[in-house]
């Protein structure tokens, strides 16, 4: 039995705990590794000062708006995946695999031209300090320029928990992570022949691992032993499987955009209140971004559990696999919730360590939003399968009322002088996360979602096969 098979056999049954843990440990720890690019990123940039902070803080926005705008394609790719997978349609599985990633390989190259391009406009745009502004510019554009291997290496991650199998993209990420803590204060402030590229040198270190991370993972799928096998035919453009994925794509991509475009915008809102603000908020997002891997961990893990459950026409187990999702999430949220709190200005110090000013408005950003960690732990969760249903569309919704009818105008009243100024900004995070988290129980709890089964009487199956079958008669 290859590696695919008995990671699928395990997921459609046994103890839906053991399951759960299974899938979501490896992942939790490959997405702290992961992370740890940006902490890493954030602790030998610190050493550089406030203002170099600042110009990786209102870059990374930029960067994550137009990643998620072509993520929407592993979105897709990820769920039909583990639907086919489900179904036991190993050839169906290759197919989108190999379609998955020209489709990311092709988007990325075009979202690094248009990104590069736009750089210079774009930080003008969001009133960058002249001080902050150069150091922002070569950082993006190193970012923009690896972008097709995040991309790449991201869907081969996607890929190989739709089957099943996280311990591989673990080994790799391990590899990189250290790799990238050698390289981050070389490339930052250079020795012996190796120039300093200081914030730059950040992106440029992440741009080589990334790389490297990519090349494996690719030389992994080619080789078809972990359940998924690339090869040469299934690149060839096929136009209803885009089709099909866009259909599934678009939303997702509609979702994550929308929160990138909502990031960017509290930017601008943060920079008006000056270089500090714009610092703090930045460590205090990066610290955000760590705190929330064990819900993305349960979220990712949800997903590739209950899709291939739904795959295989097991829908209720899928439903009990999302509620005990839910409730760990929110558990192990709250309880690291209250540890922020409680020591909200050692971690800020631990990343801008000379700075007190910084020190002091980035913990009263974490003391606020800390303590609804739960419910941002709650939410994401019920997203996951929601995603593995391919209900990208609701997921798309909830997002859009999140950023745009709730957090972003929150932030913008409250923010008002003659309201609660600065701390406005923090309290709209908190009284979003709740309010999001209960819209998205109660839509999980109507049960539309369970609709959406994608493999049964599917033609694009039959069409490939076929195809196949014809091309084994005449080689």
């Amino acid at each position: 039995m290859s590696s695919g098979r008995h990671s699928q056999a395990t997921l459609l049954e046994g103890p839906i705990l053991g399951s759960l843990l299974k899938l979501s440990i490896p992942i939790v720890l490959a997405n702290v590794l992961q992370s740890a690019y940006q902490l890493i990123d954030a602790f030998w940039v610190g050493r550089l000062g406030g203002h170099a902070v600042a110009a990786v803080s209102v870059s990374f926005p930029i960067i994550f708006l137009l990643v998620a705008i072509g993520s929407g394609l592993g979105v897709a790719g990820s769920t039909l995946v583990a639907q086919y997978m489900g179904a036991g349609q190993g050839r169906m599985v290759n197919h989108v695999a190999a379609q998955t990633m020209l489709m990311v390989a092709v988007v990325s190259l075009l979202l690094s031209a248009l990104g590069y391009a736009l750089a210079p406009g774009l930080l003008a745009l969001l009133r960058v300090d002249p001080v902050v502004y150069d150091g922002a510019l070569v950082f993006l554009r190193f970012s923009l320029a690896g972008m097709i291997f995040s991309f790449g290496f991201a869907m081969f991650q996607s890929l190989m928990r739709g089957v099943g199998d996280v311990k591989l993209p673990l080994y790799i990420v391990t590899g990189t992570v250290l790799l990238n803590v050698v390289l981050d204060p070389l490339l930052i402030f250079g020795w012996g022949i190796v120039p300093a590229f200081g914030v730059g040198g950040a992106a440029l270190a992440t741009l080589i691992t990334q790389g490297l991370a990519l090349a494996v993972g690719m030389a992994i799928l080619s080789r078809g032993r972990w359940g998924i096998q690339l090869r040469i035919g299934d690149f060839r453009p096929d136009l209803a499987f885009m089709q099909r994925a866009f259909g599934l794509g678009f939303p997702a991509s509609v979702e994550l955009s929308a929160r990138a475009l909502s990031m960017n915008v509290m930017i601008f809102l943060v920079t008006g209140f000056g270089t500090v603000t714009t610092a703090a908020y930045g460590v205090g997002i990066n610290v955000l971004g760590f705190i929330v891997i064990p819900a993305l961990g349960l979220s990712m893990a949800t997903a590739a559990l209950a899709g291939q459950n739904i795959g295989a026409g097991q829908i209720e187990r899928a439903d009990r696999i999302a509620r005990l999702s839910a409730v760990i999430a929110f558990v192990v949220l709250s309880a690291v919730g209250l540890f922020v709190f409680l020591f909200a200005a050692a971690i800020v110090r631990f990343f801008v360590p000379d700075d007190e000013a910084v020190v002091t408005t980035g913990a009263t950003f974490l003391r606020t939003v800390s303590l609804s960690f739960g419910f941002m732990g709650l939410q994401m969760a019920l997203t996951g399968v929601f995603r593995a249903s391919g209900n990208t569309l609701i997921a798309m919704v909830l997002t859009l009322v999140s950023q745009w009818v709730l957090q972003f105008p929150l932030a913008f009243v409250l923010s008002r002088d003659g309201v609660l100024g600065l701390e406005g900004l923090w309290w709209a995070f908190p009284v979003t996360n709740v309010l999001i988290a209960v819209v998205t129980a109660i839509w999980f709890l109507k049960g539309d979602w369970k609709k959406g089964r994608l493999v049964e009487h599917d033609p694009l199956a039959e069409r490939v096969t076929e195809e196949v079958l014809i091309e084994e008669r005449s080689a």
